[in-house]
């Protein structure tokens, strides 16, 4: 099996908390579930996904606030808030107050760009501005501003009974400097860079070095390191999924290579107008996941990664596969458990 230039340091998961529209308890209970289970295992962070008019975790922070509680040492991630539909000042204030819950370990992450079906819910969601709203990368300038204290009231000092701050409380210093962007072009990764980010890269990219997915990813990395103060330092998180059937039912197994196959097709070529390009699933063993993920080059990049957990599995499934990948394939790849 190849030899990594380093270990991999950091082991994180990802999931969108599927829930039935009828008992949304029970689907957020067992995101939390999962959550603690992670930490049980070791996991390093454990990152939610908005899916805003679905359903599915539609309030990533709400969640995590009550992760926090429950657990004590995993860092807790947004992968990604969707800029688009947020107020950065509202977004700020709520940020710093989970971070400060969860005692410094949010780690947010934001994208930008048009919300999806847009025209369907613009009316619901900027009733008076929507044909004015700014969706570039504005408006993540405006959200770090704000978590770095910059003034946003002019009005300061008390009022009566109630005292007035110029800028958003709880005012949390270093969360700005824990802010992940994701990106999948060139030209977002190089923003992320100059603006001293870090960088959440998907199974996802834009096809703009040639039409496989490897060299594009590679490319967006070695662009965001190039423009980025802390070059070769600078932190980038891999997401892709990984599913190791070491412990698995044949069974599950069947099921995990069904799931495979029917996202295989998307992989083959550039997809939509945007020209998007697919990162196949990998199932196996942990020693053929290992040797897969070494033979990419954005894997040999990066020394944090975040396994996307298939949408719609089921509890136990989830718990088979966080156990595998932290008990077989973390420690082929260098990766050593966090001491609860």
């Amino acid at each position: 099996m190849p030899t990594p230039d380093r270990p991999l340091r950091s082991l994180g998961f990802l999931t969108i908390g599927l829930f039935d529209e009828h008992r949304p308890a029970e689907g957020h209970e067992a995101t939390l579930r999962l959550i603690e289970l992670g930490e049980q295992l070791g996991f390093d962070s454990a990152w939610l996904r908005h899916r805003h008019l679905q359903y599915g975790i539609s309030s990533p922070l709400t969640v995590l606030a009550a992760a926090g509680q429950r657990t004590r040492r995993i860092a807790l991630g947004t992968a990604v808030t969707p800029l688009g539909w947020e107020n950065p000042l509202r977004y700020a204030e709520d940020l710093a107050t989970v971070d400060v819950l969860s005692r410094g370990r949010l780690n947010p992450g934001v994208s930008i760009g048009v919300p999806a079906h847009y025209e369907d819910v613009k009316d619901a969601l900027y009733p008076d501005s929507a044909d004015r709203e700014d969706f570039g990368y504005g408006r993540v300038e405006r959200l770090l501003g704000l978590l770095r204290g910059d003034t946003a009231s002019a009005f300061q000092g008390a009022e009566g009974i109630e005292s007035y701050s110029p800028r958003v409380q709880p005012y949390v210093p270093g969360l700005a400097g824990r802010v992940w962007y994701g990106g999948g072009s060139l030209r977002s990764a190089r923003w992320a860079g100059q603006h001293g980010l870090r960088l959440l890269t998907s199974n996802v990219v834009r096809a703009e070095t040639g039409t496989e997915f490897d060299p594009n990813q590679h490319a967006q990395i070695r662009a965001f390191r190039a423009e980025h103060p802390d070059g070769e330092r600078a932190r980038v998180s891999q997401g892709l999924v990984v599913i190791p059937t070491d412990s698995a039912t044949p069974a599950q197994r069947a099921k995990y290579r069904a799931y495979a196959a029917a996202r295989h097709a998307r992989t083959h070529t550039p997809q939509g107008p945007a020209r998007l390009l697919f990162a196949p699933d990998l199932v196996g063993g942990a020693d053929q996941l290992a040797e897969l993920l070494y033979a990419n080059a954005s894997f040999r990049e990066v020394d944090e990664v975040a396994v996307a957990l298939p949408f719609t599995f089921e509890p136990e499934d989830y718990t088979q596969i966080l156990t595998d990948l932290a008990t077989r394939l973390g420690p082929l790849l260098g990766w050593k458990p966090a001491v609860n």
